[in-house]
């Protein structure tokens, strides 16, 4: 398994998130000791076939109201708060959103689906990373047994086995969810870091090539590197060139600056891509959220509204002009001076936990835009 980039995300947000108190881990050996599990992979035994029939088997789905987390709507700054949309006024087309790592239990390498503290944050981080898809007539985020956040920091066998144990319960969810949706109406895919992770592979194996693939109007895996040439190609779609071309991914990594990527590179670079070769220094794919294509610059002023949480990152309100976005020649996007956006920043100016919030108002233009020009060409 490839040892995948994100060493500190879990001693720095996480904990910040989950306790209220930030731990900092130094060296790449220190947060492996202290983050990978050293208990024995337990096998995670299927769902039932119908379990995902369940509502309580999902975070958010057409029919849990005011309670879904996706469903959040933000104030603008100086301006009037909005209410929250619904699943009855958005725009025609479904939303099938995979959670980030939620879970850094070292105990185990699955997350327990009646684990209080990782659903807490696993809803946190829906209200600011799902809620820019809350015009859609359906949003659906599955609960799943995602891997702890140690089993991305080692290429052991168990580690593998936990990651494959989390796909198989977001593939049987998104079985479930492809039953559900009325068959003429558009798809959007999405995920965030672990669940970018997934949506990549549901991608290669669920949707590239198959009967869903015309229905797909975008896909969003956000906060997980995508080789230009080792993995693009795999994945049965192009990235977006345009802010309103239908059916394309769009994939960012957010550093302000001055960045020092160098953690992310190094683990990147001795990774296997989709093509089973090394990715090496192969660029990364960097979609601007700004400009809704590849590469590009574009300044504050076209940042319709970044996401700036409070303290307990549960709530927040939009601010527009806030930061810009310009795509490094290895693929990152930068965001300019480091933004006060609160605690949970990464050393060397990685801002991966706010890759959606950072651009919230954007996002959500640019999938309406790219709904609509799904539409127009059917």
């Amino acid at each position: 398994m490839v040892r995948k980039f994100l060493y500190f995300v879990a001693a720095i947000i996480i904990l910040v998130i989950a306790g209220g108190f930030a731990l900092i881990i130094w060296s790449s050996e220190l947060t492996r000791m202290a983050m990978v599990p050293r208990a024995e992979f337990v096998e995670q035994q299927p769902f039932d076939q119908n379990a995902y029939l369940d509502p309580d088997m999902w975070y958010s789905r057409p029919g849990i109201g005011m309670d879904d987390p996706a469903r959040w709507q933000p104030a603008t700054r100086g301006a009037q708060r909005t209410l929250p949309a619904n699943t009855t006024s958005g725009q025609n087309y479904a939303v099938f959103f995979i959670h980030p790592t939620s879970f850094i239990d070292r105990t185990q390498w699955n997350a327990p689906l009646d684990d209080a503290d990782s659903q807490r944050i696993a809803r946190v981080y829906l209200r600011g990373m799902a809620s820019p898809f809350n015009q859609a007539s359906e949003i659906w985020a599955p609960k799943y047994r995602q891997a702890t956040f140690g089993a991305f920091l080692t290429d052991s066998p168990e580690a593998k086995a936990a990651l494959k144990a989390a796909y198989a319960d977001v593939k049987q969810a998104f079985a479930v969810f492809t039953a559900s949706v009325a068959p003429d109406t558009p798809i959007v895919l999405a995920g965030h870091s672990q669940g970018a992770l997934h949506l990549l592979q549901l991608l290669r194996e669920e949707v590239a090539g198959k009967d869903i693939a015309p229905r797909i109007a975008a896909i969003y895996a956000v906060g997980w590197p995508i080789s230009v040439n080792h993995d693009l190609p795999a994945l049965g779609f192009p990235a977006c060139a345009t802010s309103n071309q239908p059916a394309c991914i769009m994939s960012w990594s957010s550093f302000a600056e001055p960045a020092d990527p160098s953690q992310v590179m190094e683990s990147y670079s001795q990774s296997v891509g989709f093509d089973g070769t090394l990715r090496g220094n192969s660029k990364i794919l960097c979609t601007n959220p700004l400009t809704g294509g590849i590469g590009g610059v574009a300044v504050a002023a076209r940042n319709l509204g970044t996401l700036v949480p409070d303290e307990t990152m549960s709530n927040g309100e939009l601010v527009p002009g806030a930061v810009p976005a310009r795509c490094s020649g290895e693929g990152l996007l930068l965001i300019g001076d480091p933004p006060q956006m609160g605690s949970a920043v990464l050393p060397g100016n990685n801002y991966h936990v706010y890759d959606i919030p950072l651009f919230w108002k954007n996002l959500q233009q640019n999938v309406a835009d790219r709904v609509a020009a799904w539409k127009t060409a059917q």
